[in-house]
């Protein structure tokens, strides 16, 4: 009787356990329906907004963070509904007047066209565009990027002619203009794949940010310059002649800490996709990172190829250091060779001792998302309290009803983890909302907004001496639910070192900043951006655990010595009272 109450006591503390990690209620209410579609700061507040497609996916809506539950929440004045299908979001200031404007993409089936529509956004208000008027017609989605170093977003992608353009926005509000691709000397471009990678990101230290196109074969490397960029390269896809697979998305990532970005390509080697790998492109050659997909009751999973799915258009990974130890994971979902339910899972990058010419792989934590068991089309990496800490946003699927449900899972680190966490901003301001001295406050600042292809760059010293340095680009992709984070977190592991330096590079110029306090997030606004000098940082630092508890033991400390010494002084001063009524009843012989 004693084991079986034992038991299931044991199985109700596991229960509360699992049930802690479902934050659903608290994150999105009751308004379950909306389905990530980008990440960005709306309204200037330090606090990343959440852009939603509702309604079969023709509403745009932003749900705005908050501080107190629920944390997402739905605003009614900023919302657009569209007649076609959204296929994309691209979040950004296309006018250069510091408010973030929105980039709307639809999808109409019969012209096989893409359409986008520009949502211009203002102090808190967002202006829904006409929709028989796109401000630019295309053939699949855009890579947001900034062609010409004014900060203000930039477009690049194929137009209605299968040509490759550059759409280049200024402060009008004008239609974009349109600045063809020039081809290399004998090398004809060739077409641009559907669903591509393209990526914007420095890829040679230069602080410039570089260009990665995509094709069918290959990856094209175009090097940043002033105005535009010039080709350098091919990277060849790591695939034989007669491969009949499915390639993914590329993921860029500093996948071993080396300070430079490696490409991470998923693929599989069958249409079926039983046989399913990641390839990382690092020091100039290819590795097949051989990640077991075989679970614990000896069930096969491969990736899930396009399906007519949200989000599964083509293989995706998201990466981001889910575990604080300095490494990015990933977050895929995957299929079982013998069936059709897709879930996500958590790879975690682990070190590699037998593997030859890389250090690192990825390895299936496949309870780590529990109790999340239901099918699902996506998860992605999200803060959730602003501490540094990446939980997690999951899309599950009801094939039964043809619906979505958006559910959030909390990430309950069992140790004490640092982190240092840079969002750089475009950097630009209005006259009409003017900056003073120190206003870099919540509902202040008009600084600008998220800006892509920012290299942001650290060195650190770890517990055992050890030198460490990682580097990652922020917003370096925009097409086909991306969903990149509009900041980037480092974890620092148990590190609680100062981190010896933090660079940042933006337009051909950086900045460093030595002896950042760990567990800092750092909002940084490169203005004037050709005088690093003068850029300006503002540093929040968030307390660790073992801070809290050491100011908890500390306090409980004093609090334990001021007791004994307030019962050692009422003890004596006890001990005086007795002794003086004693001397008052004592019989007074010299009288006699």
């Amino acid at each position: 009787m004693r084991v079986q109450l034992l038991i299931a006591q044991v199985m109700a503390m596991t229960m509360m356990m699992v049930k802690c990690s479902d934050i659903t209620s608290a994150v999105f209410g009751s308004v379950l329906d909306g389905m990530p579609a980008a990440f960005g700061d709306f309204n200037s507040d330090e606090l990343t907004d959440v852009f939603m497609l509702r309604k079969n996916g023709t509403t745009v809506q932003i749900f705005l963070a908050a501080e107190q539950e629920p944390l997402l929440r739905p605003s009614s004045d900023l919302s657009c509904t569209f007649r076609r299908l959204v296929e994309g979001v691209v979040p950004g200031d296309f006018d250069g007047d510091v408010f973030m404007d929105v980039l709307v993409i639809t999808f109409d089936k019969e012209e096989k066209l893409s359409y986008g529509y520009i949502l211009w956004g203002g102090n808190g208000w967002l202006n829904c565009s006409n929709e028989d008027r796109p401000v630019i017609t295309m053939k699949g989605q855009p890579l947001a990027l900034d062609y010409n170093g004014d900060m203000i977003i930039d477009l690049f992608g194929l137009d209605e002619y299968n040509e490759r353009v550059f759409w280049i926005f200024d402060e009008s509000r004008k239609p974009p203009k349109k600045v063809p691709m020039d081809p290399p000397l004998n090398l004809p471009l060739a077409s641009i794949s559907q669903p591509h990678s393209n990526a914007y990101l420095d890829l040679n230290s230069d602080f410039l940010a570089d260009l990665v196109v995509t094709t069918g074969k290959h990856f094209e490397i175009w090097l940043g310059v002033e105005q535009g960029f010039q080709y350098d390269k091919l990277i060849k896809f790591p695939i034989s002649k007669n491969f009949n697979g499915v390639l993914g998305q590329t993921l860029y990532l500093d996948v071993e800490l080396t300070g430079k970005m490696d490409l991470l390509l998923p693929l599989c080697f069958d249409t079926a996709c039983t046989n399913s790998t990641i390839m990382m492109y690092s020091s100039d050659k290819w590795h097949d990172l051989g990640v077991n997909l075989r679970d614990s009751d000896n069930v096969l999973w491969g990736f899930v190829k396009g399906n007519g799915q949200r989000y599964t258009d083509t293989i995706t990974l998201r990466g981001g250091d889910f575990n604080m130890d300095g490494y990015p994971d990933l977050l895929a979902t995957l299929k079982p060779t013998t069936g059709k339910q897709t879930r996500s899972y958590l790879l975690e990058n682990v070190a590699c001792d037998s593997c030859e010419n890389f250090t690192r792989k990825f390895q299936v934590k496949w309870q780590a998302l529990n109790p999340f068991r239901n099918e699902t089309a996506m998860a992605v990496f999200y803060d959730f309290y602003q501490d540094g800490i990446l939980d997690v946003i999951l899309v599950e699927v009801d094939k039964s009803r043809n619906s979505y449900r958006t559910a959030a899972f909390k990430n309950s680190l069992d140790y004490d983890a640092n982190f240092v966490k840079v969002m750089v901003l475009t950097g630009r301001n209005n006259s009409m909302y003017p900056i003073s001295p120190g206003s870099l406050g919540k509902k202040k600042r008009t600084y600008g907004t998220n800006l892509p292809g920012p290299s942001i760059a650290y060195r650190t010293t770890t517990q055992d001496g050890s030198p460490r340095n990682a580097i990652a680009a922020q917003l370096p992709q925009s097409a086909h639910f991306s969903l990149n984070l509009p900041y980037t977190t480092f974890g620092l592991g148990r590190t609680p070192n100062f981190v010896d330096a933090l660079t940042i590079g933006v337009a051909g110029k950086c900045r460093e900043w030595p002896q950042i306090i760990p567990n800092s997030q750092m909002v940084m606004i490169p203005n004037p951006i050709m005088e690093p000098s003068k850029w300006k940082a503002q540093l929040f630092v968030t307390p660790s655990k073992l801070i809290l508890l050491s100011a908890a033991a500390l306090t409980a400390t004093c609090g334990l010595i001021s007791l004994i010494i307030v019962a050692l002084y009422w003890k004596e001063r006890r001990e005086d009272k007795l002794e003086k009524l004693q001397e008052a009843h004592r019989f007074p012989f010299d009288a006699m």
